[in-house]
């Protein structure tokens, strides 16, 4: 993956988050990142 690619990706994430702050409030966030950390438990084979 190149820089280019990565930061038009970061940025892409931002602004997806940014608007649905913006649109809906931060309650659908906060449940969307502690269902993302139960995945990364759940994923966790590197350990």
């Amino acid at each position: 993956m190149t820089n280019s690619i990565a930061l038009f990706l970061g940025l892409g994430l931002l602004a997806a988050i940014g608007a649905d702050y913006y649109l809906f409030g931060s309650e659908h966030f906060l449940f969307l990142s502690k269902k993302f950390l139960e995945l990364l438990e759940w994923v966790a084979f590197w350990r």
